[in-house]
């Protein structure tokens, strides 16, 4: 039985060191189940939204992402694939029930006002001023007023060449990502007659973002792409960052974000020619198709319902020889209060104690003794002495 127990606790670290290796600049804080396959997020505020591909949409309140919880759904006729919220709406597409409007005004109870079937499979919506884009995976891009929620309609149409999976809107232009034709750029400034003005057949699969006048762009083997959008009419890759996994969703902000199955993955666009990882994350079980970001906190949608990572490598690094003294070694795991151990009497009086965030950013000075840190949020802090420079990672906990 020693032998078993033995056994069974070495495979449970040998896991686990596995897992940590998988790790890098983020972690997962939280999750919440839903009924069915989580397929898309959208984020606003203090609630997830998320596309469920056998109940419709899920209301999920983040407020605190270690603990996220379901506060509201509603069910749509057909499998949900991606949506997207603006204002007080969520945008729904179901895969053979087209464009769903959701009213989210009551987020605790989401109520469906109109809709706009596409005649093929509708996988993926943008919104942008008062018109929806949707791809249609059969028939390309359906430009849909939204000026009156209740009653969407069609006010254009522009036959994709293959299949239109990826859609993000910018200024006057939409950006189809087809599967098998690449980057599609196409201009809706007149949104009765959009048309195509440009396309990259070298990149491209599913996910797709623009920002800062650049697509990123996922590929269907591996890898990130990056297409400067300066000339709409030859949009032209320049630059590239390897993948884990085939990206099924992309996102961007200061970093751009891509989900493939097991791998989260972060990189670095300061320099869009040479985009850069900076952090990634792995699970095995995840199957992830979405995600979203809001701050430090990425939303990933994945076939159990949402898990909610934190991203924390901004401005702190843990010190390899940190001499500060601490109740327990390594990376300490709070809950209420941080004790810290006496300080050394031969120490100048200047020497002092405190309390990062992830930014760099002062929290709180510390003491010897008990710290109450209870009225801090969930998350990764960094505790700093100075001037000895040792720093140590402290993970608050509820």
């Amino acid at each position: 039985m020693k032998a078993f127990l033995f056994a069974f606790c070495l495979v449970l670290l040998l896991v686990s060191a596995a897992q940590a290796a998988d790790s890098l600049n983020v972690r997962l804080v939280g999750s919440c189940d839903t009924p069915g396959l989580a397929y898309g997020v959208a984020v606003r505020s203090n609630y997830a939204f998320i596309a469920d591909w056998s109940s419709g949409l899920r209301v999920i309140s983040v407020a605190d992402p270690a603990h996220p919880t379901e506060i509201g759904h509603t069910d749509t006729p057909d499998s949900a694939a991606r949506v997207t919220v603006s204002g007080n709406y969520a945008y729904v597409v179901g895969v053979q029930a087209g464009l769903r409007v959701i009213s989210i005004a009551d987020p605790a109870h989401p109520i469906e006002v109109g809709s706009y079937n596409t005649p093929g499979l509708a996988y993926s919506v943008a919104v942008a001023g008062n018109y929806a884009y949707v791809a249609d995976i059969d028939s390309g891009l359906w430009v849909i007023s939204i000026t009156d929620p209740a009653h969407p309609t069609k006010v254009g149409h522009w036959q994709a060449p293959g299949m239109a999976f990826g859609i993000a809107a910018a200024g006057h232009f939409v950006y189809v990502n087809d599967a098998f034709y690449g980057l599609r750029v196409v201009s809706v400034a007149d949104p009765a007659d959009p048309y195509e003005v440009g396309h990259n057949d070298s990149v491209g699969f599913m996910g797709v973002a623009v920002a800062g006048g650049h697509a990123y762009v996922g590929s269907n083997t591996a890898g990130l792409f990056v297409v400067s959008l300066a000339d709409s009419a030859h949009p032209a890759a320049v630059g590239w960052c390897n993948t884990h996994e085939p990206i099924g969703s992309v996102t961007v902000d200061d970093y751009a974000y891509t989900i493939g199955g097991s791998w989260l993955e972060v990189f670095s666009v300061s320099d869009p020619a040479h985009p850069s990882t900076v952090g990634h994350y792995y699970r095995s079980s995840w199957s992830a198709r979405g995600l979203a970001v809001s701050g430090d906190y990425i939303y990933v949608a994945t076939d159990s319902g949402l898990s909610v990572c934190q991203r924390y490598d901004a401005g702190v690094e843990e010190a390899t020889s940190a001499e500060l003294r601490t109740t327990e070694p390594g990376p300490t795991v709070v809950r209420g209060v941080l004790m810290l151990g006496a300080v050394d009497r031969r120490r100048q009086a200047a020497d002092r104690a405190e309390l990062l965030n992830t930014t760099g950013r002062k929290v709180m000075d510390l003491r010897a003794g008990a710290n109450d840190v209870s009225l801090l949020a969930p998350g990764v802090y960094f505790v700093s002495e100075r001037p000895a420079g040792s720093v140590r990672r402290v993970i608050v906990a509820r």
